[in-house]
């Protein structure tokens, strides 16, 4: 016969073990125009935005863009850039920077083209908290209205943002799901009895002596559980149960719809790759001069710009937010630019051999691939 039980206490058996941590499928009523809630995990439906809330492009329709001057950089602007540039390389000496000759600087036409697309998306899902009491908006103050029908005040357009608000009219109580309404949940180390086997004595309240010793029975009182062969619960603190972690003893929850709703400005960048010696990834650490903003509801793919490359990108670019977004999200604005980007190519000699550098951006940043003279430190 198994005297475990008996040993170690025995459980109250009206307190319930532990249930799920989220309600079950089936536990949550149905909440009209929300649909797809019927409880359980990883659900949070995405609701497309009625047709009329998204513009429709008009057909043929372009946006004509200004003429524009390819910016020129100096002699001494481009040695103050490559002076700051050597001061920020322990390696590199500032004597060949001071003292080189150009040759030519050669300005070199860069456009970077941006799409900005910015967008509203709302989710829900459901959500719960412990009931203590607090107001009940539910069913019976009317129909919770469709997630697109409930107003919530714009950010600051192309920020990024994130707003939870709580679905009028979608909550109620119900017990809590686990711990069936008891607010207290078994414990799972001692499974309800409060007390745990001793781990040192194994149970039996005597641990052997180490070494011999005279008496015949060669074993000595635990010391760990003073011998009675179990230890006190510290998980419970000897109880047997706990609070329960998710209704926090309340035995009730409330739950309710939350509505998330999700601004983001997408943007999409492209600069045409034409410098085979200057790495395009360096654009991104610059900028340039915004000469030209086209900023509204919907924007057209651009017509009779002199660089045929940037009118194309920007009608696949255009088509592309419009396909991707309007189906699932509300397009709430888009702003297309075109940035003048300064790259300037500057050719010197130092000590009778060629060389190179590229200042590039408004901040004259400098890269180059080889510099004249490099110091080692033996």
């Amino acid at each position: 016969m198994d005297n475990t039980e008996d040993f170690l206490g025995s459980c109250d058996p009206n307190i319930p073990e532990e249930g799920p941590s989220a309600p079950p499928p089936g536990w949550l009523d149905d909440i009209h125009g929300y649909v797809g809630h019927k409880g359980g995990e990883d659900e949070n439906p995405l609701y497309p935005p009625p047709p009329a809330y998204n513009p429709q492009p008009e057909l043929n329709k372009n946006t004509v863009v200004p003429d524009v001057r390819v910016p020129t950089v100096s002699e001494d602007v481009a040695r103050a850039a490559l002076l700051k540039f050597v001061e920020s390389k322990w390696r590199y000496s500032s004597k060949p920077a001071r003292n080189l000759t150009f040759k030519e600087l050669r300005p070199l036409t860069v456009y970077r083209y941006r799409l900005e697309t910015y967008t509203e998306t709302r989710t829900s899902g459901w959500q719960f908290e412990a009931y203590n009491g607090q107001p009940v908006d539910g069913p019976q103050y009317g129909m919770s209205p469709p997630p697109w029908d409930i107003p919530i005040t714009l950010p600051q357009r192309y920020t990024n943002k994130v707003e939870k608000v709580r679905v009028p009219h979608s909550s109620f109580v119900k017990v809590c799901h686990k711990c069936n309404g008891f607010g207290r949940t078994r414990c799972i180390t001692c499974h309800g009895r409060g007390q745990k086997r001793c781990s040192n004595c194994h149970g039996s309240g005597f641990r052997r002596k180490p070494g011999n010793h005279k008496r015949s029975s060669g074993k000595t009182r635990c010391s760990f559980c003073r011998g009675r062969g179990r230890k006190r619960c510290i998980s419970c603190h000897g109880h047997g149960h706990k609070t329960c972690t998710v209704c926090h003893g309340s035995q009730n929850l409330l739950h309710f719809i939350q509505l998330t709703v999700t601004w983001k400005n997408n943007i999409a960048d492209f600069i045409p790759d034409r410098q085979p010696d200057f790495p395009d990834k360096n654009f991104e650490q610059v900028t340039g001069d915004p000469f030209f903003i086209d900023e509204n509801l919907l924007v057209y793919p651009l017509h009779g710009f002199p660089d045929q490359e940037i009118c194309n990108i920007s009608a696949k670019l255009i088509n592309e937010h419009l396909n991707s977004f309007s189906s699932t999200s509300r397009i709430l604005q888009q702003r297309q630019t075109i940035e003048m980007v300064p790259l300037t190519h500057a050719y010197y000699t130092y000590n009778g051999k060629d060389y190179s550098f590229f200042v590039y951006g408004l901040e004259n940043k400098v890269f180059t691939a080889k510099y004249p003279s490099a110091c080692s430190i033996l």
